[in-house]
């Protein structure tokens, strides 16, 4: 099956958009040899700013989706023929799990559990916190336990000027967890979903 225009448009517009999220310090970088104030210097400040990347590219894909079907309300009839309710879901538990009675029950719960092991506290709660805290995946939705965790482990360890390489090791190891941790239920893990069909699996 030979991908339409459309579709070759949209994976190299989402190409473009994972590079410029890559790029963002890069465009700082050089908003600061601009005046204070100037054109240039707000216009590189805007790119900066990594929550307009995926809408800026998004614009971009609209803009060329009524190009190429050389019709404006093509373009209109495809994004409101698309559903956002998931994608509104997942912001609402990412932006309730952020918020700090949530942070502070889950740091609480992590915080008993990490007693109970034979380690020093420190060692223990991060232990806890990526063994145990990625099954919260399953309960409040994997991007949820993300965004919780995360924030816990930036209270605990990240504000604490770890290294680099620790910090990032454990982010990637956060992410991991989490994926699997989601998948013990059947409505956390949009991944799964996906696939299910697919495969057959069944609930």
């Amino acid at each position: 099956m030979q991908p339409t225009t459309v579709q070759i448009l949209a994976t190299v517009l989402f190409l473009l958009a994972v590079i410029h999220t890559f790029a963002v310090k890069r465009f700082a970088h050089w908003a600061h040899q601009y005046p204070q104030g100037s054109i240039p210097e707000n216009f590189l400040h805007f790119l900066a700013e990594t929550e307009v990347v995926f809408g800026l590219w998004a614009a971009a894909l609209f803009a060329g989706m009524a190009v190429v079907n050389r019709s404006v309300e093509s373009a209109v009839d495809y994004i409101e023929g698309l559903n956002f309710t998931e994608p509104k879901f997942v912001l609402v538990v990412m932006v309730v799990a952020a918020t700090r009675p949530v942070v502070l029950l889950a740091e609480g719960i992590l915080n008993g559990i990490a007693r109970q092991l034979p380690l020093p506290a420190g060692l223990a709660f991060y232990a806890t916190a990526l063994a145990v805290g990625p099954l919260l995946g399953s309960l409040i939705t994997e991007p949820a336990a993300m965004t919780l965790l995360a924030i816990v482990l930036k209270r605990r360890y990240f504000d604490q000027q770890i290294s680099q390489r620790l910090a990032y090791a454990t982010l990637g190891l956060l992410f991991v967890n989490v994926s699997i941790g989601g998948t013990l239920t059947h409505f956390a893990a949009p991944p799964v979903l996906m696939v299910a069909k697919t495969w057959g699996w069944t609930t």
